[in-house]
């Protein structure tokens, strides 16, 4: 049976490095703008984003869903999870996330993430009326993944996230699905060395349509009225690769009190179809689970000057976590915080809950 996880594994990895030939061009500044659905590469989680989002071959739970869906299989019992991301200080944008993940069998675990983005109401504007005051419209874009990821073996993980995109106003709409696989490999004698690889956002096109998209008007002889409906042009999903490792250092040869202190070095490169390639760094440091500071630094060519910068964001992030354990079971429950910095705007503000039974 391990020889068969073993096989099926090797063969996921070798379809997720086949799958990067899509990305063959990844980096490209001049492709810039040609995909749609970009939400799809806002991190909404708390803990991941502390330090820079470089923690994706070693995030566990429903945060990994976002990453590298393999750490979802190192779900215990279930997990519940909750994010509200105050969204570049300033602009009136707020993210909500919310989701669980489910053990399931030995090594098996499902989970459900949804993201979805509120922009508040914003002001009709037409020709006549540029200043508005004829009513108000609701921008709705939301995420929701279905995931399912396995032990293969004690030291190979993977799986596999499928995600449906709806982006609405009152009169136009566009939905699509895209799919995330992902591998992560634990190995060492603490199970200290990690390493994982992730294809994400892989879907077909989208198109927005809609009675919004259409007018009246009359024939060429003007004998009669007829409806006119715009077309507009598909757009691609936002495909990237993730590729990670990260090393945990324990700082006590005692096996009952190892994991009272630990380090860990993160990176992550991040290679994306349509804006520059990220690399990603991190360190968190964590006494006894209880109490866990982050900091990182997300890097992408042109962000330290100001005026070659694509991206409002300059790259720092911090956060910290709590968790303390209630009842007899094991159970734990946490509250997260993290900080993006950015440049224009009063930075990323996001807060979390999780509850482990």
């Amino acid at each position: 049976m391990k020889a068969t996880y073993k096989v099926l594994a090797a063969l996921i990895t070798t379809g997720i490095v086949m799958g990067t030939a899509g990305v063959a061009k990844a980096g490209n500044g001049d492709r810039a703008g040609q995909a749609g659905a970009t939400e799809l590469l806002i991190n909404p989680w708390a803990r991941s984003t502390g330090w820079a989002g470089a923690n994706a071959a070693s995030a566990h739970g429903l945060e990994s869903m976002y990453m590298n869906v393999a750490g979802t299989a190192f779900t215990k019992r279930t997990e519940l999870m909750f994010c509200h991301t105050n969204w570049l200080g300033g602009t009136g944008i707020g993210i909500n996330a919310f989701g669980f993940t489910q053990r399931v069998g030995e090594t098996g675990a499902i989970g459900l993430g949804v993201m979805s983005m509120d922009f508040g109401d914003i002001q009709i504007t037409t020709v006549d009326l540029p200043e508005g005051g004829v009513g108000t419209f609701h921008p709705t874009y939301t995420n929701i993944g279905l995931s399912y990821a396995k032990g293969f073996s004690e030291n190979i993980y993977g799986g596999i996230v499928i995600k449906a995109i709806s982006e609405s106003i009152a009169d136009v709409a566009a939905r699509g699905m895209c799919l995330d696989a992902g591998i992560q490999y634990v190995t060492g004698k603490y199970e200290q060395i990690h390493f994982g690889i992730a294809l994400r956002n892989v879907g077909p096109r989208m198109r927005f349509s809609g009675d919004g998209l259409s007018f009246r008007g009359t024939s060429p002889s003007g004998v009669y009225a007829m409806t006119l409906e715009q077309r507009t042009a598909d757009f691609d999903m936002p495909t990237l690769v993730n590729i990670s490792g990260a090393y945990d250092f324990y700082f006590a040869k005692d096996s009952t009190s190892m994991k009272n202190h630990r380090v860990t070095l993160a990176g992550t490169f991040t290679s994306n179809s349509y804006s520059k390639d990220e690399f990603r760094g991190g360190v968190e440091y964590a006494w006894r689970s209880m109490l866990m500071l982050r900091a990182g630094y997300c890097y992408e060519e042109g962000i330290t000057k100001v005026d070659t910068r694509t991206t409002c964001f300059t790259g720092f992030t911090g956060g910290v976590s709590v968790e303390l354990p209630f009842g007899k079971k094991g159970s734990t429950f946490a509250v997260d915080y993290s900080y993006r910095s950015t440049n224009p705007f009063n930075g990323v503000h996001s807060f979390g809950a999780r509850l482990n039974l």
